[in-house]
């Protein structure tokens, strides 16, 4: 058997901003963590400022286990205290989407890591009140409405800024059908499969964007963390079938600890080596294969178009120029 994955420690700039959705969990947790640690401002962006509060303040107790233990590495910081923010954002609510989009761009700071982590899996069938499906709506809707409003920030922020989606092997089980991606008729809904679509189409997404950004200083990668029993189902009570899969993988001893599923993020989010890495889906910080749905020209742009229609109303002009025109 091969050396166990693993990332660079290397040193970043504290004006080198990264954003990571749902870093006060799992993996973004410790995403976060371990970017901070070498130097990087990190902003958590997730739905609960208590729940922020207090990852935050397990990181600092975390680094300074790290520095006692005499554990730093060439490349971390050595300070009284990690440079992690938190910035309110629930992607189950356009609106607090873009709350959290105004809110970044009035702070006038550049953005040089996005890292499109948070989501959920295994739910019962949920509407959101903006009338979308919870998943496509918190694992793709969502992050798609962040990128297109972010992206000319990033464009102007350096000669190396990178958007990264936590996509899932589940793409590989996923049905494209957008007639039904919402689940209006509940015999339609899936839990796993509407799950393993939310991922299919973040994978879709990052092809459709390079197609229309030409790698403009913006590089786009999707990655599976590998089984990682987190917090993806925290909030819903109807989740048996998810317990007892990761039980049973956990049996099997397949299953991850969130920093094992966090090495391939951090990988492809600070490695100097991924500088320029584009429209790849990365296992175990390798290139892998996808499925033929999730490398289907047509059925992303199917999807673009599809996106851009739910979210009319949120991207005016300006924002969809940047975004880029059809495909070419």
């Amino acid at each position: 058997m091969g050396a166990s994955p693993s990332f660079p420690v290397v040193s970043l700039p504290r004006e080198r901003i990264v954003v990571v959705t749902g870093g006060n969990t799992g993996i973004g947790y410790e995403t976060a963590k371990h970017i901070a640690m070498m130097g990087a401002t990190v902003i958590i962006a997730c739905r609960s400022e208590q729940r922020a509060t207090d990852a935050i303040k397990r990181m600092n107790e975390d680094y300074e286990q790290i520095k006692a233990h005499g554990k730093l590495e060439e490349g971390h910081i050595n300070e009284d205290k990690l440079p992690v923010e938190f910035m309110k954002l629930d992607l189950a609510s356009l609106k607090s989407t873009m709350d959290f989009i105004e809110a970044f761009k009035s702070s006038g700071r550049k953005l040089h890591v996005l890292l499109c982590n948070a989501g959920l899996a295994a739910t019962e069938r949920e509407i959101t009140d903006d009338g979308y499906e919870l998943h496509f709506q918190v694992n793709y809707l969502g992050h798609f409405l962040i990128v297109a409003h972010l992206l000319p920030i990033m464009k102007t922020s350096g000669d190396d800024c990178r958007i990264v989606f936590t996509s899932s092997l589940a793409h590989k089980f996923a049905r494209f059908n957008l007639d039904k991606a919402q689940a209006k008729n509940p015999s339609d809904f899936n839990n796993l499969r509407f799950y393993g679509n939310s991922k299919l189409y973040q994978i879709q997404h990052m092809f459709s964007l390079l197609r229309r950004q030409h790698g403009e200083h913006v590089t786009v990668t999707s990655f599976h963390p590998g089984a990682v029993g987190t917090e993806l189902a925290r909030d819903y009570t109807r989740r048996r079938f998810y317990s007892v899969l990761m039980g049973a993988m956990s049996a099997l001893r397949i299953t991850r600890t969130p920093f094992q599923g966090a090495v391939t993020l951090v990988d492809a989010a600070v490695n100097p080596a991924k500088k320029g890495l584009n429209g790849v889906y990365l296992v175990d910080c390798k290139p892998a294969s996808m499925s033929n749905d999730a490398r289907n020209e047509k059925y992303q742009e199917e999807l673009w178009t599809y996106t851009l229609e739910c979210l009319k109303q949120y991207l005016p002009e300006d924002v969809l120029s940047a975004l880029g025109g059809p495909s070419s």
